[in-house]
């Protein structure tokens, strides 16, 4: 009797499973399943990469300028930005930060280009008025720093009137300069490394036939502010300002490091030309006697 059961128990059980198919049709839902919640996975990630990527690509030229004004606090403006990242143009703006009311912009639009080169960024930028033709700076990220090296054209590498300082604010705006502003240098790299600039190279800015209304004269004089490295103190840099002519005498030395500009230097009326240069000398800096004591940080 016993046996009688367990016989008509398989026969009973294993006809009704192979009838219906019951386990094949389950373990093929579960597949099913899998490749269908898969291959969602795959689109919403193609998707996301997709929009991450057209982002990069169309990224708004408004988006550089925010980096812009950040990283000058405000002193620098890039209006009425049009195009992308990538490629776009901009008026520039001086202004004395932020809720300052001056400002002052150059004539026309400067133009970028920014592109891939090795393992950094090549950036390059067109101003009719003030650049010399096409200048590059190239900006290579490293471990903890990032390298920005200008790769200036033959000759000099932009040119403003100093009138463009009045944007800046006190005391710029209160001298009124006229005159021009040169930079030249024949190679300049500056590396930020962990909150420290690091200059290699030399740059000039020669402040050429300079004049003020706060004075009666028609030209105070051309003056050269120089920054260089300095080999012995790789974190500081060097900065010295030389009279080249002019009524108006100005001097001094002083350094750009971590603890940020520190210069000192002097100003001084030529021979016969005091009354002429004492309402700028009161400006200027602190006065001691003929002399006005120049003094950042």
């Amino acid at each position: 009797m016993i046996r009688l059961r367990r016989k008509r128990g398989r026969g009973l059980f294993a006809p009704t499973v192979a009838a219906t198919g019951w386990g094949e049709s389950t373990l093929a839902e579960i597949s099913w399943d899998k490749s269908r919640g898969a291959g969602l996975r795959w689109g919403i990630g193609g998707a996301v990469l997709g929009g991450l990527a057209a982002l990069a690509v169309f990224a708004p030229a408004a988006w550089l300028c925010s980096a812009i004004a950040a990283a000058t606090q405000q002193r620098m403006l890039l209006s009425d930005a049009r195009g992308t990242v990538w490629s776009g143009s901009a008026v520039v703006v001086l202004t004395g930060g932020e809720g300052s009311r001056d400002a002052s912009s150059l004539p026309g639009r400067l133009a970028w280009a920014l592109r891939p080169k090795g393992l950094g960024l090549e950036l390059r930028m067109e101003q009719a008025c003030c650049l010399n033709g096409s200048v590059a700076l190239r900006v290579q990220p490293g471990f903890g720093r990032t390298t920005y090296t200008l790769l200036p054209p033959a000759g000099w590498v932009a040119q403003w009137p100093t009138a463009l300082l009045g944007g800046l604010g006190t005391p710029w705006n209160t001298m009124q300069l006229g005159g021009s502003l040169r930079l030249a240098s024949s190679g300049l790299k500056i590396e930020s490394v962990q909150g420290r600039w690091v200059v290699d190279g030399k740059a000039d800015v020669d402040l050429v036939d300079v004049s003020s209304r706060l004075s009666t004269l028609d030209s105070l004089g051309s003056y050269r502010m120089s920054l260089s490295g300095d080999a012995a103190n790789p974190g500081i840099s060097l900065l010295s300002l030389i009279t080249q002519d002019g009524a108006l005498k100005l001097s001094g030395n002083g350094t750009w490091g971590p603890a940020g500009v520190r210069f000192r230097g002097e100003a001084r009326a030529g021979s016969g030309e005091e009354a002429a240069l004492s309402n700028l000398l009161n400006i200027i800096g602190r006065r001691e006697g003929a002399r006005s004591v120049i003094s950042i940080g």
